[in-house]
């Protein structure tokens, strides 16, 4: 009997190889992820918070390295090119005892845009938007707010970025940016990507085929 191979599951994302280790770390809070906006692109400072969480996020960075013997020289800095990534990016460094300003922009890297929604809580657009906001319940994978990106369009511009990953690297981006990465690492299902949990005081470590919190 000849075996008829299955085709992949198209619920599921392809799994991307990325080198041995990557480290990402979302941006500090800022005042608008605490109100609960919409930030996108919008270039929105970090609060007092959102800048003790960055430099909490590089002591954790540098007890793990030390605790793995990896010189944090060795590894690539790259970041969203947004002023909450950056600044992110600054605190972090200067907590491992790096120039602040010596790492990588990726332009890829920028968050998810939520287009003509961004500013808006999604109270505040329940009642002129009702029916886009139960279209995007019903499918916030394959969703496009007015003039912005879906998760899908997002995943398939950061599976670009991360097929050009060759070294390991420490990442500071965004939220929905990392729910991509993760599906794409870990070859999740579609419908979980957007809401996978990305809190801003951990960092996250990608090794031996796993993300691990620390």
């Amino acid at each position: 009997m000849t075996s008829v191979p299955t085709s992949p599951d198209p619920a599921l994302l392809p799994k991307v190889a990325v080198p041995d280790l990557m480290i990402f770390v979302r941006h500090g809070q800022t005042d608008w992820n605490f109100e609960g906006r919409m930030q996108g692109r919008k270039d929105i400072p970090l609060n007092a918070t959102g800048e003790g969480q960055a430099a909490g996020n590089g002591a954790r960075l540098k007890t793990y390295l030390a605790g793995q013997g990896i010189d944090p020289q060795t590894l690539d800095f790259v970041a969203s090119p947004l002023g909450r990534t950056r600044s992110t990016m600054e605190l972090l460094r200067g907590a491992l005892g790096l120039e602040p300003g010596s790492y990588r922009l990726e332009d890829r890297l920028k968050e998810i845009t939520f287009g003509a929604w961004e500013g808006f809580t999604l109270e505040e657009l329940a009642d002129e938007e009702q029916d886009l906001l139960l279209q995007r319940r019903a499918d916030k994978w394959g969703f496009v707010p007015p003039g912005g990106e879906s998760y899908e369009m997002l995943t398939e511009r950061i599976g670009g970025w991360l097929n050009s990953v060759d070294r390991p690297a420490v990442v500071v981006s965004h939220g929905g940016v990392f729910r991509a990465v993760r599906g794409l690492l870990e070859g999740r299902d579609k419908v979980s990507v957007p809401r996978l949990d990305v809190p801003q005081d951990k960092v996250f470590v990608w090794r031996d085929g796993q993300f691990t919190a620390v």
